[in-house]
């Protein structure tokens, strides 16, 4: 088994190794780059895709509160754009932090963050990483 950095990203690689995964082979990871609004994911669709990046955006409406409302100020549970980049590869740590970075260069101006990365698996399950 490899040994990967002791931090989120390399945290989240160790666990894919050790349920079993093939870290010798591609897998879809999708990096979620969260937007302040509906102008901004879809500037920031435009850049990535640009990029070479292969994306989809969506909105979530948020969660209702105690109080069966939606707060709109409230950063986790309140209403939100993400832009999810996909890229198919070898889940190499080094190219993970890279692809984030990237992420972060061309979303930034426009707002733009990227939250994290994760992996879908067998049985709906997904391990993630978000910084």
């Amino acid at each position: 088994m490899t040994d990967y950095p002791n931090d989120d990203d390399g945290n989240v690689l160790a666990d894919l190794a050790a349920q079993g995964i093939d870290m010798t082979q591609p897998l879809d990871i999708e990096f979620p780059v969260s937007a302040p609004d509906e102008t901004s994911a879809n500037a920031i669709d435009k850049v990535l895709t640009d990029a070479g990046y292969d994306c989809l955006v969506e909105y979530d409406d948020g969660e209702l509160d105690e109080d069966d409302e939606v707060d709109p100020d409230d950063e986790e549970f309140g209403p939100s754009w993400t832009i999810y980049a996909n890229v198919e590869m070898i889940p190499e740590y080094s190219e993970i932090i890279r692809i984030q970075a990237d992420l972060d260069r061309l979303s930034g101006p426009l707002g733009g963050t990227c939250d994290g990365w994760g992996v879908m698996l067998e049985g709906d399950s997904e391990e993630d990483s978000e910084d």
